[in-house]
């Protein structure tokens, strides 16, 4: 009875999303449904899990994760958790519209829909405007769009951050270029 209805969730949500806006504010984020393509998906009422692999795209308002494989665990019939993990999994979203793409990726990525949270742990970076960040541990607000590195629990694992300025000339040109390279990212 429960896959039923997360099956007809899902439906509904991948519906919503074709019809929907292209590109979705921040804000909206949160309040979109959350869509899951993958080449296979097992669910377990038992552990109340499902479970996607295979080329899995999960996208959410503007927010859209690439990885190999992704459990959801979810509460009371509500996705509470999702992790990722692969071969690097990646992430892009749109802060605002107008706004350059916020991209990411790392071996493993913890994602709680209604925190607004996503977590990338082991070798994860994130790209934002002109800055990057690296390191084993990056929070990211998908909400307010704010980005924290670090393990607070030991000095031994650093940040690296890199700062780069912005071009004086041609910057439109720069500005495209840095784009395509955050896509071919996700890709």
């Amino acid at each position: 009875m429960k896959l039923n209805k997360i099956i007809i969730t899902s439906c509904w949500a991948l519906l919503v999303s074709c019809y929907g806006s292209g590109l979705l504010a921040l804000e909206s984020d949160s309040d979109q449904p959350i869509t899951i393509d993958s080449n296979t998906a097992t669910y377990d009422d038992a552990t109340a899990t499902s479970t996607y692999t295979g080329d899995v795209i999960s996208i959410q308002g503007s927010i859209r994760v690439n990885s190999d494989k992704l459990v959801v665990y979810f509460v009371e019939g509500e996705a509470e958790k999702m992790v990722f993990t692969g071969n690097r999994a990646k992430f892009k979203q749109t802060p605002s519209e107008g706004a350059k793409d916020v991209t990411g990726e790392a071996l493993t990525g913890e994602y709680y829909p209604k925190k607004n949270l996503l977590v990338l742990i082991e070798e994860a970076t994130v790209w934002q405007g002109n800055a990057t960040y690296s390191s084993r541990l990056i929070e990211y607000d998908s909400k307010r769009s704010v980005v924290k590195a670090g393990d607070k629990s030991s000095d031994a694992k650093r940040v690296h951050v890199l700062l780069k300025p912005k071009q004086k000339t041609d910057t439109k040109k720069n500005d495209d270029t840095s784009s395509k390279a955050a896509d071919k990212n996700l890709q």
